[in-house]
């Protein structure tokens, strides 16, 4: 049996915390985490250094890894034992991961399941995506929960000495539009290869593409939508151009006041043609509409939050992946208030009155999570079709 050499390493905090482990994944130092600020794709910039988060999910690391939601974040999962069904080609939640880094208390190094194709480590070593294992994650996940979100930097231990001077050297994630860095740069018509062959008559959705997961594509696909996603900064007109029956607003990283021009165009389509907006897309409908978002402490990551609904007064659990929150006092008069996270009270959805336009915080096609808010497709695929109905009336 061939035995692996380990190389410790270490994630040090802006704050001086450091966390020390064996480096796994790909290859990280000092010199490649500065030069890499330097690289002409925006997205290659961060490996190595990102926001520390915590994930609470027990299952679904290949769709975390994957979730574009993550960018510029080494995300730490709190479950104790990480890798163990591998992965596989049919779980991936985009076309890459897209993490800063990842933090795992133990990794399986021998996967087992029927549907693996190979290991967590070999692929996070193919995909440049830098990590450790054998770290504290109880004591991380509690410090950050104390302390917040924090920058921070994983490094091979022996390097450690340059961590401070580095983070002075690194920009700050605030005020950055990341949306408009995770985004696709030409529109295209969304296929699946498990896409029904046709349907007789198709809604057909336009997606504003923040960060897109592809299950909420096909959560949409399988209601017998035809999807064409967009860039984020496409403008009103250019939605509009494919007459569509609703616009999705998908998911995405970061904050969403550093991408105006999202909140400038949903703005010119409330009230126009049914909307429907998850995770980001929430935040930019509620920006839209003259609201504004704050930055949560340690954010919402995780497949078990408990979510109100207002209306039915039944409790969802939901998988969450975001960092801010919609201002519940800024919230316009024609803006109600559909569901409230039962951990803390914050806005978790929201609707427009009388605009077809509503929107939540969490993900309702989960991919980690549970499926309680799955009827929110069934919703949207309602409205578009009274919407449609309404229109050939009217012609």
């Amino acid at each position: 049996m061939k035995v692996v050499q380990k190389q410790r390493g270490v994630l040090v905090l802006e704050d001086g915390r450091r966390f020390p482990g064996w480096l796994l994944g790909a290859e990280i130092s000092a010199s490649q985490i500065l030069a890499a600020q330097n690289a002409s794709d925006p997205r290659q910039r961060d490996r190595g250094y990102g926001e520390a988060v915590f994930n609470t999910s027990m299952t679904g690391y290949q769709e975390i890894l994957t979730d574009p939601s993550y960018y510029g974040q080494i995300v730490c999962m709190t479950v104790p034992h990480v890798g163990n069904t591998g992965v596989n080609e049919q779980d991936p939640e985009s076309s890459k991961p897209w993490c800063a880094g990842f933090v795992v208390h133990d990794i399986c190094e021998s996967a087992s399941n029927w549907r693996s194709e190979g290991g967590l480590n070999h692929y996070l070593k193919t995909h440049g995506i830098p990590g450790l294992s054998g770290v504290d994650t109880r004591a991380l996940t509690r410090h950050l929960r104390t302390q917040g979100v924090i920058r921070g930097l994983i490094l091979p231990m022996e390097e450690i000495g340059q961590a401070e001077a580095l983070l002075a050297k690194l920009p700050a994630f605030e005020g950055r539009d990341l949306i408009g860095e995770v985004t696709t740069q030409k529109a295209y018509l969304w296929k699946s290869p498990e896409s029904p062959s046709s349907f007789l008559q198709p809604l057909k959705v336009v997606t504003l593409d923040f960060g897109v997961k592809w299950n909420l594509l096909r959560s949409l696909e399988r209601l017998g939508c035809e999807i064409d996603v967009l860039p984020a900064h496409s403008s009103a007109a250019d939605i509009l151009a494919y007459k569509p029956d609703g616009v999705f607003l998908s998911n995405g990283p970061g904050d969403p006041a550093a991408a105006p021009y999202a909140a400038e165009t949903v703005r010119s389509l409330v009230g126009r043609i049914p909307i429907f907006g998850v995770c980001m897309g929430h935040q930019i409908l509620s920006l839209a509409m003259g609201a504004k978002t704050y930055k949560l402490k340690f954010g919402h990551r995780g497949g078990n939050q408990p979510v109100l609904n207002c209306k039915t007064r039944k409790v969802e659990i939901s998988s969450h992946n975001h960092g801010y929150a919609v201002d519940e006092k800024s919230l316009p008069a024609n803006a109600s208030v559909t569901h409230l996270n039962l951990n803390d009270k914050t806005v978790e959805g929201m609707e427009v009155v009388g605009a077809r336009a509503f929107s939540v915080q969490y993900h309702p096609e989960a991919c980690p999570g549970p499926h309680d808010s799955v009827a929110l497709f069934d919703q949207f695929i309602e409205s578009m079709r009274d919407f449609k109905t309404e229109c050939t009336k009217n012609t």
